[in-house]
């Protein structure tokens, strides 16, 4: 495979948007997020890095891990550094859209009817087991996310920016849940699997609760700061044209491999671009290359595709098949 050399980026105007943050600002703040973080979360550093590209693609993410290894602490950490509204949703068989949307109350003392704000009016949501909602809730919060606004009886009500879901689900536990259909798990920009520490980490994790509590989280940012980041990457991180086909390629090749009852959609080819640029950012890059490309892939592609049921009785799993994808597919060489 030859050697990939970024082309100069193209002479652009500066906005005044992008004039207000530079690369070197992402690379500071989201290094500063992830120490922050590593003073209370012990070994998660991949599913700290993949929330921060999610938070700088202004997307959202699905977190899957068995009960007990603190991605609820996780997620109101993260919040907290960020200087965000959080709000957590437990989703049960028994909850209705108007739980987590809200509802039109009637006020005696106006006459009037007003709106009872639910928990999606926040920054960062973490809906909780969203896989034991049934379809109807589920449906209203990712439709919210997709649009960025609730409509409660005929009214439309704009959510907060920046607003992040972070959904979990449990792996093991499959009685009494709703399995997230195809076309709602290409809502989410990643999934993660978090798994268990390994022995040394889990020692360091007694350790860290063995001390005297001490949760403070310190701020490193602001909603407001985290706006122009998204603008940043979204708009002033260049991507040459080779990067553009190489993320095609890898899309086409899932759409055509034999193992995969579905491959991707463009929807998975945006996502892997803009996970690449947020890569880039965050490792003090203002442009892609190929391994940011690599990094991102598995984990904003791999939930949107089907394996055949005779390829998964022979243990074949979705991201085996990516990972053979993106070392087959070539780049070609740019000067």
């Amino acid at each position: 495979m030859a050697e990939f050399i970024p082309p100069p980026p193209p002479e652009k105007k500066v906005s005044k948007r992008s004039s207000l943050v530079s690369v070197s600002d992402v690379e500071r703040i989201a290094k500063s997020i992830s120490d922050e973080l590593a003073k209370h979360i012990i070994g998660m550093k991949k599913i700290v890095q993949n929330l921060l590209i999610t938070l700088l693609c202004d997307g959202h993410i699905l977190l899957e891990g068995v009960p007990g290894i603190a991605k609820t602490t996780l997620a109101k950490m993260f919040a907290a550094t960020l200087g965000c509204k959080y709000k957590r949703v437990q989703f049960t068989p028994d909850l209705l859209p108007s739980d987590v949307l809200g509802t039109n109350v009637f006020d005696q003392r106006s006459g009037t009817f007003k709106l009872r704000r639910g928990p999606i009016f926040t920054n960062i949501l973490l809906a909780d087991e969203i896989n034991r909602a049934p379809p109807k809730t589920q449906s209203a919060l990712l439709e919210a996310m997709a649009e960025r606004q609730v409509s409660i009886e005929g009214n439309t009500y704009p959510l907060s920016s920046p607003f992040i879901v972070i959904a979990t689900q449990n792996p093991i536990e499959q009685e009494g849940t709703y399995p997230l259909p195809e076309a709602q798990l290409d809502r989410f920009l990643m999934k993660s699997v978090v798994g268990l520490p390994n022995p040394a980490e889990e020692e360091m994790i007694i350790k860290l609760k063995h001390k005297p509590i001490d949760n403070q989280i310190n701020e490193i940012t602001t909603p407001e700061t985290i706006i122009r980041l998204q603008q940043f990457v979204h708009n002033e991180v260049f991507v040459d044209q080779a990067i553009i086909e190489f993320i095609r390629d890898i899309t086409i090749r899932t759409r055509t491999d034999p193992r995969l009852l579905l491959g991707g959609s463009p929807r998975a080819s945006i996502a892997m671009l803009s996970a690449s640029k947020a890569h880039a950012a965050i490792n003090g890059r203002d442009y892609v290359v190929p391994d940011d490309v690599k990094r991102v892939a598995i984990d904003a592609v791999y939930h949107r595709l089907i394996v055949k049921p005779e390829a998964d009785l022979e243990g074949i799993t979705a991201q085996t098949i990516l990972k053979e994808i993106i070392q087959n597919v070539s780049i070609r060489e740019t000067r």
